[in-house]
């Protein structure tokens, strides 16, 4: 454990890196949770075997390689498809019914990671019969997370857990139908992909790209600070079109940011919500 002085040098040594990943990678961690960055850079610097903060900002300014590596366990991908399967259900019973009247409509899945949010609402709205309608923007700023999620393939030993999950979100046909499996892993149908653009995204420094119908973004907010979460609940209002419905994950809320006052609570145990109208 480290004592007061030797705390404070770390802490200050984490600012100077979440400042230098800024200036040369453009990629700001700087409104993420302390706590949260603390953990992941110290197993980063077990991993890597660098010996401390300083030397892990030397290597990583002039390695970018070094970098791409810390990038994986500063945004450690934890996902799974249909997770939280109520929420999928609440989609189903208070999201669908709204997205049938629009002749085509987009839907954000923000923070994507490797892909798992993403292919369940491709399912679903494959099942409600909306998928011909939709375009779906899957972003994240791990590079290697949106690989991932645009090859579509996932652990084997996973599928199991997935297939429970669909099936209690109110799933229609037989899980099984949406992948093929062979050597250890999952390959999800490639039709899933169609109507999906995969693109480079940060809530922290980028803007608004598009108008959307639907914007999830799940477990992500909880690693950001209250400023940062600010601005991201701001860019999600301000991408959602008349009426749109935002996502948020179990531990996520509206209630304590900029935007509680723009936002009717849909239904409070899945954190499904949609933007006011203008009065």
């Amino acid at each position: 454990m480290l004592d007061a002085e030797n705390l404070d040098s770390f802490e200050i040594e984490i600012e100077l890196l979440l400042e230098g990943i800024f200036r040369k990678y453009r990629s700001d961690f700087r409104g993420y949770s302390r706590a949260s960055i603390y953990r992941r850079i110290n197993h980063a610097l077990s991993v890597m075997k660098v010996e401390g903060v300083s030397q892990l900002l030397g290597k990583i300014l002039t390695d970018p390689v070094a970098y791409d590596t810390l990038l994986q366990y500063i945004t450690i991908p934890t996902s799974e498809m249909f997770r939280d399967p109520e929420y999928f259900e609440a989609i189903r019973q208070n999201v669908v019914s709204h997205l049938k009247t629009y002749p085509s409509f987009k839907v954000w899945i923000a923070g994507c990671s490797t892909g798992e949010e993403l292919y369940s609402l491709a399912i679903l709205f494959y099942e409600e019969g909306l998928f011909e309608r939709a375009r779906f923007y899957a972003t994240d700023i791990n590079p290697v997370s949106l690989k991932k999620a645009e090859e579509g393939f996932f652990p084997l030993d996973q599928v199991s857990k997935y297939t429970q999950n669909y099936q209690k979100a109110g799933g229609k046909s037989s899980f099984s139908n949406y992948y093929q499996a062979g050597y250890g892993l999952a390959k999800f149908s490639p039709f899933l992909r169609e109507n999906v653009v995969f693109a480079d995204h940060s809530l922290a420094t980028d803007s608004v790209f598009a108008e959307v119908e639907f914007v999830s973004c799940r477990n992500v907010l909880i690693y950001f600070n209250r400023p940062l979460q600010d601005r991201a609940f701001q860019l999600f209002y301000d991408s959602l079109g008349t009426r749109g419905f935002l996502g948020l994950g179990s531990k996520e809320t509206t209630s304590f940011s900029n935007v509680k006052n723009k936002f009717d609570e849909v239904t409070s145990l899945t954190r499904l919500y949609r933007k006011r109208s203008l009065a």
